[in-house]
């Protein structure tokens, strides 16, 4: 399977458009949303293209390929226009035998990583790409944001593919890949 995980979209239609081009180009099988989707958020500015009828609208014919987390910003009222469900803290993936943990990142985090056993941590929130190994071995993957990347750094969201975790700029240009 090839996955496509990206966070923080906030109602951005332009940068999803950047991020579902390169989903469909490359023939990704699964888009894994990890929260923010719809709501740009009271702490952001609005977002270049601000246009949550027209996230709505690309994302529902993909609804059987998307698995989606709830972020601080989704609420019970952006369920109800979208045609998969988005309200869960968490979802677990297993992938090559590789234990998956997907969450937004204001319920789990860094400084609160869940008490299940897991092999890779993949979260969103803080809009800061992040990947690396922990003191345990296991990976940690912060996807950034396609829309409000923060500290001057670029818009992002990763893939996993053939056992390779990777941040990529949204034309699709790798900035760090691990192998899991």
């Amino acid at each position: 399977m090839k996955y496509l995980i990206v966070s923080d979209i906030h109602g951005s239609l332009p940068a999803l458009e950047r991020v579902l081009d390169f989903f469909q180009k490359e023939h990704y099988d699964m888009l894994c949303i990890l929260g923010d989707i719809i709501n740009y958020g009271p702490r952001n500015g609005l977002p270049e293209g601000l246009d949550p009828k027209g996230i709505v609208e690309r994302l529902n014919p993909l609804a059987d390929r998307i698995v989606a987390i709830r972020g601080n910003c989704d609420s019970e009222v952006d369920q109800m226009l979208l045609d998969f469900p988005i309200l869960s803290d968490y979802a677990l993936l297993v992938e090559g035998g590789r234990r998956i943990f997907l969450t937004h990142g204001h319920v789990y985090g860094e400084q609160n990583l869940p008490r299940a056993g897991f092999d890779v941590f993949i979260y969103g929130h803080t809009h800061l790409w992040k990947l690396e190994r922990d003191e345990q071995g296991r990976v940690i993957c912060n996807t950034g944001s396609p829309t409000f990347p923060k500290q001057q750094r670029p818009a992002t969201f990763c893939t996993l593919e053939n056992g390779n975790l990777s941040v990529r700029l949204l034309g699709g240009t790798i900035l760090k890949t691990i192998a899991l």
